[in-house]
């Protein structure tokens, strides 16, 4: 997979303006999307741990682009942004450094139509002010950081409109999907390579780079054979067929513990209904398809499959290694991918302005590498580093292994 890595990390002014309002049109359209389904109230909205009330989440993309950017913050702790919100409360509303999770759901908001003349106010603003900047890295930087954050937010969007639509899914009708054929070229092959040293993380002398991403540092990984893709719905449905979630054998100790929390026998949305399978793919349900990548399954469902079929996970120096070869069969960015390492700072890592992106998670999370279909292209790139608790299964993740 090839990626333009300039329509992001290297936009200029122009590039930019127009990013940034595909970002917000993108934003607001999921925002509607929720709305005419009654998520626009906070009252209707479960407290899950993976889901933001979405008013609250629409309110802060906007708040966090005013502050970097119109309000010249140059560090993401209270106090650092010059002036007031254009929100008299806007501060004490959308900062998601001060305001909890758990509080999100009983602030006293304003309107939606409010929230969104905000939105429509601030990025207008900007693209005057861009329309004056200078073409030099520095100078884009904030603008730059905020069109990254909206479109992390636009595909966190898309996350809750999944889980909270697929709470309430109706029951299938009929039958919906074939049983499960043999998967034994479920993963469309293998690729070895021969191993050695290559750049890991990004260029900071030019463009963009994000903080978890430096310092770039030469790496050398030895030769491994990994997956051309990711593990197939067919090759995953093997797993299950084989009583895989009730062999603890399969599973690490961490994973046995999440399962003692759950009743689960399948990836999260699958349902059973004799031989036949469904998913539930935004609040309708679907048949499997037996060829794409399995979706939504967590960290400890891939390490079970992989101690299963006798594989493992590539490290995310491994899967770096890989995407950035040129090798055209290995294609990714169908789904994030679950790697075999822990989220940790490289050596000589420093915090950037957005001082909580990476640093509060480090050692409590594991790195993800690639995109999703629902990222945005320009976001894409083999050295973006994603990542999560080990048991989120609501994001569009998948994962591919690596011959022991």
């Amino acid at each position: 997979m090839t990626v333009n890595q300039a329509s992001f990390r290297h936009a200029g002014p122009q590039e930019l303006a127009v990013a940034l309002q595909d970002a917000r049109h993108y934003t607001l359209a999921l925002f509607e999307a929720l709305a005419a389904a009654g998520y626009d109230d906070a009252a209707r909205v479960p407290r899950l741990p993976i889901v933001n009330p979405p008013l609250w989440e629409l309110g802060h993309t906007a708040w966090f682009a005013e502050w970097f950017v119109l309000r010249g913050a140059l560090d993401s702790r209270p106090g650092a942004a010059s002036g007031h919100s254009l929100l008299a409360r806007g501060d004490d509303w959308f900062d998601s450094g001060t305001v909890p999770h758990s509080a999100r759901w009983t602030l006293d908001l304003p309107p939606p139509g409010a929230v969104k003349t905000y939105c429509h106010e601030v990025l207008d603003r900007i693209l005057d002010r861009l329309a004056h900047e200078a073409a030099d890295d520095d100078a884009l930087y904030p603008y730059r950081l905020v069109l990254a954050h909206e479109d992390m937010h636009g595909e966190a969007f898309l996350y809750s409109l999944q889980t909270l639509q697929s709470r309430d899914a109706p029951a299938p009708t009929g039958s919906l999907a074939p049983r499960a054929q043999s998967a034994a070229a479920g993963r469309a092959g293998e690729i070895a390579f021969p191993g050695g040293s290559f750049l890991r993380g990004g260029d900071q002398s030019t463009g963009f780079v994000f903080d978890n991403e430096r310092d770039a540092a030469l790496v050398r990984v030895a030769p491994f054979a990994i997956d051309a893709g990711l593990v197939s719905t067919a090759a995953y449905l093997d797993f299950v067929h084989d009583g895989g979630y009730e062999r603890p054998q399969y599973w690490t100790d961490a994973g046995r513990a999440w399962l003692m929390t759950q009743e689960r026998s399948a990836p999260r949305y699958w349902a059973r209904e004799g031989e036949d399978w469904h998913t539930v793919r935004f609040g309708r349900p679907v048949a499997l398809d037996l060829a794409e990548p399995v979706r939504h399954v967590n960290l400890y469902e891939a390490q079970a499959w992989c101690a299963w079929a006798g594989r493992r996970l590539p490290t995310e120096d491994e899967w770096e290694y890989a995407a950035g070869s040129n090798q055209p069969g290995f294609a990714w960015a169908a789904l994030w991918e679950w790697t075999a390492s822990p989220f940790l700072p490289f050596a000589g890592f420093a915090a950037d302005r957005y001082r909580d992106y990476s640093a509060p998670w480090f050692g409590t999370r594991q790195t993800l590498r690639g995109a999703s279909f629902a990222t945005p292209a320009r976001l894409r790139s083999p050295h973006f580093r994603n990542f999560f608790t080990p048991e989120r299964d609501d994001i569009f993740a998948g994962f591919r292994s690596c011959a022991l």
